[in-house]
């Protein structure tokens, strides 16, 4: 057997056990839990996107900066970076608060593509992106869902329940 195939199966046998003794964890969980408005410069949009991330591991994860981009109907339309440290607690949660920006131009070009039609009732969004573990290796995550557009623009529905009772005798 050659130098080399012995080095590389020497390489791989010690890759392999090094994989098998690394604690199996389960993915984290996480979600847009919120976004605000920012300042922003000239041709940007930004706006702080606050992600909710569940920790379903016994181990607690050391974290030392995020990433996200956020598409809309699968496109890009805003990312951002953090170098925030702290800690998502054993199965516990943490917000970790992310500025993001948006380019102007790129929500025209999506704007337009509006134009071509109806308006959609429902826009699709996606969180994807990644938490650096502290100590090295990051965990990507991927959240989608959708915004029903037509629950934002129709007003709330009558209710049958009348007047409130009056306070008088």
């Amino acid at each position: 057997m050659s130098t080399f195939r012995s080095s590389l199966l020497i390489i791989a046998t010690l890759a392999l056990a090094a994989c098998a003794g690394m604690p199996k964890t389960d993915p984290l969980q996480v979600t847009v839990a919120g976004i605000e408005g920012l300042p922003g410069e000239g041709l940007e949009l930004r706006m702080l996107v606050k992600l909710r991330v569940q920790n379903p591991n016994d181990l607690p994860l050391d974290y030392d900066g995020v990433h996200v981009r956020l598409d809309l109907l699968d496109k890009t339309f805003a990312s951002g970076v953090t170098d925030i440290r702290g800690t998502v607690p054993r199965y516990g949660e943490s917000i970790i608060a992310i500025p993001v920006t948006a380019s102007v131009l790129r929500m025209l070009r999506q704007a337009m593509g509006f134009f071509g039609g109806e308006p959609p009732d429902k826009v699709t969004y996606k969180a994807v992106g990644k938490i650096q573990r502290v100590g090295g290796g990051a965990l990507r995550f991927s959240s989608s869902g959708e915004i029903d557009l037509r629950a934002a623009t129709e007003p709330a529905a009558p209710t049958d329940e009348g007047p409130p009772p009056s306070a008088t005798p």
